[in-house]
């Protein structure tokens, strides 16, 4: 079966996503959990996505990432430096605050759907590409994906 899953900046992007009718294909990423858990404006935002993390868990529709995956992702943020620093003329400048960051949790979320052979529905296409360089994971656009 073919899955895919949402990158946190299509849930961003598209704020009125109906959790309550998800095909079986779809598997929702705990990285993207963090990121929503860790931003969410109050409580009652917190514990909607507590149940939708206990609710794909029981599914098995939970997409984790592993001990492998962690040291993949850990790879190609170390490729993704050097081809950086190449660019760059050999001097690797200080990314911009928050970038480092959410290229880590990119660089996770991307390999452990590329071991489900999950696509990644994304708003944040440039990224994801420089990702998928490095890591072969199926990329949607989610304004195709949309349509």
């Amino acid at each position: 079966m073919a899955y895919f899953t949402y990158d946190t900046s299509v849930i961003i992007a598209r704020k009125r996503i109906d959790w309550s009718d998800k095909p079986s294909d779809f598997l929702l990423s705990s990285v993207v959990l963090m990121e929503l858990t860790a931003s969410a404006s109050d409580d009652s935002q917190r514990k909607l996505y507590e149940h939708l993390f206990r609710k794909h868990e029981q599914n098995h529709a939970l997409l984790v990432p592993s001990e492998d995956d962690w040291f993949f992702a850990s790879k190609v943020l170390f490729w993704l430096a050097r081809r950086r620093r190449r660019v760059q003329g050999g001097k690797l400048r200080r990314l911009d605050p928050g970038i480092a960051q959410r290229m880590a949790f990119d660089a996770l979320l991307a390999v452990s759907a590329r071991r489900w052979r999950a696509a990644v529905v994304t708003e944040n296409w440039d990224d994801f590409k420089a990702i998928q360089h490095f890591c072969d994971v199926k990329l949607i656009k989610a304004s195709d994906f949309f349509n």
